[in-house]
């Protein structure tokens, strides 16, 4: 390749002399990489929901080379984090081995000045009781600058949990956040008279185990006894409760009904509740699909006015060997039909088809079908356009679709391990051919954690999401006689069939086998059950008084 005139062209010796190169004498400017300088960034986490960690945040997230998080922050959370990323727990409380705020300050210095990118994950906002000043020292004794990516503070997320405005013109003109909980070695720093006098709401963190103390020191300074009182545990979390008294009744209620930490206590408010409940208003439902398989549902129930507890009872792993697949995906552009019975196959095929370096050229003029929605959306997010969806989101529906597309073709059959034949034995019995490829598995739990089934036993569940017959197998082996207290809501006629083989009988059954179907086949239930309940149209006139009217 000739990267000059003739000068250049004579031979290592003369292309030295290059007007590209400079002269022996004047060595090459070397360009020196000046690292950044060194800084953390504390993202405020929010309460615990993924959805309400703010964009910045994710930003940071994904940016970091090592990120320190605090121990309780949710594991769906940190799928925001950057994969590369190391993760590092740390625990919030002393326990007895000196300060922790200075230890994991000390630990963000070491991190720092190695020249990584650490973001620090505090739940909440980082400035709000969390500890911060402690944290912060350390830097600022190193000289370490400081990022603060504020976060929805727990007051702020309670008070829109429970559906409060915080303030208002009428009621409510300030917002006093405090801590029920305080230093061990120094007085209290709540002046019960001050808190009492101004025209506001209260928020208070932490104050659980301390409820009688501030309780009765509001009342004792003015505070009315009829107050409302709000209580929000675990905000955001799948297992968030909601309950509301008054102030002279908390303490007591707050020991009856087995409140704990962490929760936050809203005292007064701006005025009534806002939030209309939904047609599953109050209602926690237990979602047992795969984990990193809810956002979905998680959705369509908070809209619906419910709340999802996720207890996974069969996990999607990996088949035994890759090499049917990678053979199928080698051959995939002399098939007529490629089709898809689940998403979990669709990710798993595209993941294949990456790894061999290869993208959708590799389909050829192959068409693409799914069994439902939920599958479409799936090859539609990776760029490919679903030629076929059925009527009837089940493998009878999808074979009675195919069947007419194609005179004696060609299918590939994308599946999970175990699955029904309804597909396979319709097409071939049509004179098609067909290949059937495992594109992963689906593994029943043996076991559940005792603190997920004492979670269970002790939060109260209104309905169980049956999803495929494998998850009303496993849910019945794991959960046992708790399902007779359930309300069994089978998203097909399949799964219905292998509920009643388990000795159960499902509530309702979705018209169309989406989850999108089954949540509105329990919107449904409700709705029928509240009619059920209303009283019978009055039968007199219209201008008669109502009794006691004189």
């Amino acid at each position: 390749m000739r990267i000059g005139g003739p000068e250049c062209s004579a031979g290592r010796r003369r292309l030295k002399h290059c007007p590209f190169n400079p002269p022996p004498d004047d060595p090459p400017a070397m360009d020196i990489a000046v690292p950044p300088p060194a800084r953390v960034s504390f993202v405020g986490a929010g309460p615990g929901a993924p959805d309400l960690l703010t964009l910045r945040g994710v930003e940071r997230l994904q940016q970091a080379d090592v990120v320190v998080h605090d121990a309780l922050v949710p594991a769906r959370l940190l799928d925001a984090v950057n994969p590369a990323a190391e993760r590092i727990a740390v625990a919030r409380e002393d326990r007895g081995e000196g300060d922790p705020g200075t230890a994991t300050g000390m630990l963000l210095v070491r991190l720092a000045t190695q020249g990584r990118t650490v973001v620090r994950l505090k739940g909440g906002d980082p400035a709000v009781f969390a500890r911060l000043s402690e944290e912060l020292e350390p830097l600022r004794q190193a000289g370490i600058a400081v990022e603060l990516v504020p976060g929805v503070t727990a007051a702020l997320a309670a008070a829109a949990a429970a559906g409060l405005p915080l303030t208002s013109r009428e009621a409510a003109s300030s917002l006093t956040i405090v801590t029920g909980r305080e230093a061990d070695d120094k007085p209290s720093g709540l002046d019960f008279g001050t808190l009492a006098a101004l025209p506001g709401t209260i928020s208070v963190y932490m104050g659980v185990e301390q409820v009688a103390r501030w309780s009765r020191g509001l009342l004792a300074a003015g505070r009315r006894g009829d107050e409302p009182v709000t209580i929000v545990s675990r905000c955001s979390w799948p297992d968030q409760r909601i309950g509301r008294t008054t102030l002279a009744e908390c303490a007591a209620g707050f020991a009856r009904h087995g409140w704990r930490s962490p929760a936050v206590v809203i005292v007064g408010a701006g005025g009534p509740p806002l939030n209309q409940p939904g047609p599953l208003g109050g209602c926690r439902v237990l979602v047992t699909r795969p984990a990193g398989q809810h956002d979905e549902v998680d959705s369509l129930v908070r809209e619906a006015g419910g709340e999802c507890l996720h207890v996974p009872v069969v996990s999607i792993v990996d088949p035994p060997s890759w090499q049917p697949l990678d053979e199928a995906i080698g051959r995939a552009d002399g098939y007529d039909w490629i089709v898809f019975a689940s998403a979990n196959g669709v990710r798993s095929f595209l993941r294949r088809l990456r790894a061999a370096g290869r993208d959708a050229r590799a389909l050829g003029t192959a068409r693409l079908a799914a069994i439902g929605p939920a599958t479409r959306r799936e090859l539609e997010h990776a760029g490919l356009v679903c030629d076929l969806v059925p009527d009837t989101f089940r493998s009878e529906g999808l074979a009675a679709a195919l069947a007419g597309t194609v005179r004696r073709g060609r299918f590939l059959l994308v599946r999970a391990d175990k699955g029904r034949e309804v597909l396979r034995r319709d097409l071939q019995a049509l004179g098609h051919h067909v290949d059937e490829v495992t594109a992963y598995c689906s593994r029943p739990l043996d076991t559940l954690d005792d603190d997920i089934l004492s979670m269970v036993d002790d939060l109260p569940i209104d309905w169980i999401m049956v999803t495929s017959s494998s998850i009303a197998e496993a849910s019945a082996r794991l959960f046992g006689e708790r399902m007779r207290r359930w309300k069994i809501a089978s998203i097909s006629p399949v799964t219905t069939a292998a509920v009643v083989t388990s000795g159960l009988r499902p509530t309702v059954e979705a018209d169309q086998a989406t989850v999108e179907g089954l949540v509105a086949a329990m919107v449904g239930w409700h709705a029928g059950m509240a009619r059920a309940t209303q009283p019978a149209e009055s039968t007199k006139p219209a201008d008669a008084a109502p009794p006691g009217d004189g």
